[in-house]
Parts: C-alpha cells; sequence; structure tokens
C-alpha cells in the first residue's frame, strides 16, 4: 500500500486530505485541506485507550475491531470511499502514520480503491511544516507595512495590487481570522494556536513556490487575537525594514467603522438574524472592557458613555454617532501607544507615506528586491 512523504508537494498543492484521528485530536488543530473522518470517536478513542493501558496492545487493538465494526465499520469506509471518489489525488493521515490510517488504508483497499496514507502522519507534517516556516523566515528578507490603528494596513496588502494581493505579502490577520486590536474579534471563532501555525506555514510554503524575494507582512504585535506569531518571526520582526502608513484620523475613523461597526453588524445579522444587534452591543461593549485598565477609570467610563449612546442611536437608525467614540479612542488610546512604539523600533521607516504613495512603492519593493541586498532590473 502506497506511502507518501513528499510533504512539500503534498502541503503546497492543498492535496485533499482525510484525518483519521478523533475528533478531539482533530479539533486542537490540523492541516488546512483536511477534513475529519474518524476510525474512531472520542468515546471509542478513549475506551481503547484506557485498554491499552491496563491490558496492553493486543488487548486494546481487540476492542477497537470490535467497537468499529458492522454498520459502525461501513458507514465509516462509506464516508471514505466517497471522499476518495470527490478527491483521487487525496491522501490520508493519522498521528504518527501508524495503525489508524493503516487500517482505514486497508479497509479501503479491500473494498477496491487504492488510497495513499502520509507517511509518519500528522506529526511528521507539523514538524517538517514548523522547520520549513523558520527556515523560511531565517532566509527571506522581512518588510513590514506599519500605521496608526485605522489606516488600512490589511486592505493596502489584500487589494493594493489592482484588488488584488501585494505580492509576496502574507495576511497575518486573515489567517488568525482576527483584526489585531481589542475589538478585532470577527463573528466566526478564531483557530487554534496550532491550526495557525500550520495555515501560516502552508501559505510560507507557497511563497517560497512563489520565488518571493521578500515576505511582505503587516506590523503586527505578539498576538492576534489568541493566536501566537511563531517564535521565529516574532524575533524576526524586531530587526525588520519597514514602511510607514499615514491616513489622517478621519480617514482612519471611517475605515474603523466601515470594519468595526458596519461590517461586524452585517456578518452578525448573517448569522444571527433578529438577536445580531444586541450580540454586536455586547461585543463592542465587552472590548472595551477588555482594556478598561490600559484606559484609566475616567477615561473608560467617559468612553462607556459615548459608546452606549452610540449603540442608542444606532438602534434609532444613526450608526454614524459611533464615529465620535472611535475618534476619542484612536487620538487618546491607540496612538500614544502607537507612537510609543515606533519610538522604540531599531530601525527608521525605509518609506513613508499615504495609502496610494506605500501601495506603489510596496508593488516596487516587491517587484525589484533582490534576496543579498541588491536591485535587479
Amino acid at each position: 500500500m502506497t506511502e507518501l512523504d513528499d510533504f512539500a508537494s503534498l502541503l503546497r498543492d492543498d492535496t485533499p486530505l482525510i484525518d483519521t484521528r478523533a475528533p478531539v485530536e482533530f479539533a486542537k488543530g490540523s492541516l488546512p485541506t483536511a477534513i475529519n473522518l474518524p476510525l474512531m470517536t472520542d468515546d471509542e478513542r478513549e475506551a481503547v485507550g484506557t485498554c491499552y493501558k491496563e491490558q496492553g496492545q493486543e488487548a486494546a487493538v481487540r476492542l477497537g475491531h470490535e467497537l468499529v465494526s458492522g454498520d459502525r465499520k461501513a458507514e465509516r469506509l462509506e464516508a471514505w470511499q466517497t471522499f476518495a471518489s470527490q478527491h483521487p489525488a487525496g491522501a490520508l493521515f493519522c498521528f504518527r502514520g501508524g495503525m489508524r490510517s493503516e487500517i482505514a488504508q486497508r479497509w479501503l483497499k479491500d473494498a477496491g480503491v487504492d488510497y495513499p496514507r502520509i507517511k509518519g502522519g500528522y506529526k511528521a507534517m507539523r514538524r517538517w511544516l514548523s522547520e520549513s516556516t523558520d527556515q523560511l523566515i531565517e532566509h527571506t528578507p522581512l518588510l513590514l507595512l506599519g500605521g496608526p490603528t485605522g489606516a488600512a494596513k490589511t486592505r493596502i496588502l489584500n487589494e493594493g495590487n489592482r484588488g488584488e494581493p501585494i505580492p509576496g505579502s502574507v495576511d497575518l490577520e486573515g489567517l488568525a481570522n482576527h483584526r489585531g486590536s481589542a475589538f478585532g474579534r470577527r463573528v466566526t471563532k478564531q483557530p487554534t494556536q496550532i491550526g495557525f501555525e500550520l495555515v501560516l506555514g502552508v501559505q510560507l510554503l507557497k511563497h517560497r513556490q512563489a520565488k518571493h524575494q521578500r515576505l511582505i507582512l503587516e506590523d503586527e504585535g505578539r498576538l492576534i487575537g489568541r493566536c501566537a506569531l511563531p517564535l521565529s518571526l516574532q524575533a524576526a520582526r524586531q530587526d525588520a525594514d519597514w514602511v510607514q502608513l499615514d491616513a489622517s484620523v478621519d480617514a482612519r475613523v471611517e475605515h474603523s467603522y466601515e470594519n468595526y461597526i458596519l461590517q461586524n453588524l452585517e456578518d452578525l445579522m448573517t448569522q444571527d438574524g433578529a438577536r445580531a444587534f444586541d450580540h454586536f452591543a455586547t461585543g463592542l461593549l465587552e472590548s472595551l472592557e477588555r482594556i478598561q485598565k490600559r484606559l484609566g477609570g475616567q477615561r473608560y467610563a467617559v468612553l462607556k458613555a459615548m459608546m452606549q449612546n452610540a449603540l442608542v442611536a444606532h438602534e434609532r437608525g444613526n450608526p454614524e454617532a459611533h464615529k465620535a467614540w472611535i475618534s476619542e479612542l484612536l487620538i487618546g488610546y491607540y496612538d500614544p501607544m502607537y507612537e510609543y512604539q515606533m519610538n522604540n523600533r531599531i530601525k527608521a521607516p525605509l518609506f513613508r507615506g499615504t495609502e496610494s504613495e506605500v501601495t506603489e512603492y510596496l508593488l516596487e519593493a516587491g517587484a525589484v528586491y533582490s534576496p543579498i541586498g541588491g536591485v535587479t532590473d
């Protein structure tokens, strides 16, 4: 039976994958193209694990076959067959590429489907991808896009190339499913830390395949919501080249209003319907509460009152009332914090300008920069 170990091709080419691990394992993180079609449920896995500890491997294997037999076996085999027929170029894996994926592969083979499994399984792929991530970050020049909150940095990276991403850029906030600030939660959940690292690793693998000379990222802190940047990236950003995006307060208020108010509420309405506004209001107040200590008691009280008044006005048909507290928060809280961070940077920016100017600079930098430090024609 076929085993695959070309992890670069498997991950870079978005190979469809069957993850045969139990749902509880899958929930902790898996490859971006994997679907969970487990050999055993969580309860079955737990029972087999207990049996293994108490009676040994032979008894555990026997129990596993007893638990997954008859109709249960037929249902799981049918799910694997359906996936294999829809994705004939796919593969399957378990945690270490051992017994679970071997059983699934053998059952498929007995049913007339020759489907490959991944050598070393999830553990080997994750380790390989982590090492690949660290190597790319170490050997690829890094260019960070900095700028105050609300300056539309993510929009530049994702749409600056005539509506397409800037060549060489990776959207960290998109991968983390979070906008980066205390108000950055989205309607859908963030990935797990492991899931974030895996999807980032795959994106960096594709970055290498495309032969981009620079890795262009938004200048993020250590955390994007609850997702932490890999340690290698945290270290690299300390001494990285960077570009500063300037934007007026009015423009930043408008951008924040569109994203954190209008877009968030629209997303919630799609998911929650009639209860959307209540969830939206609760989310805003909870976001403000998360930075209460850093704001200080008096400023927090003022902003909370402004936000509550804006929510009342919004519900009555005037959503633009939110712009007052957004402006106050940007000027009084985020701007001083950003200025402090910029004053502590090791390097001055390579370039500074407006959205159109910075976009043009990044397009040119991505096109002509050479990894040995020179400029190519």
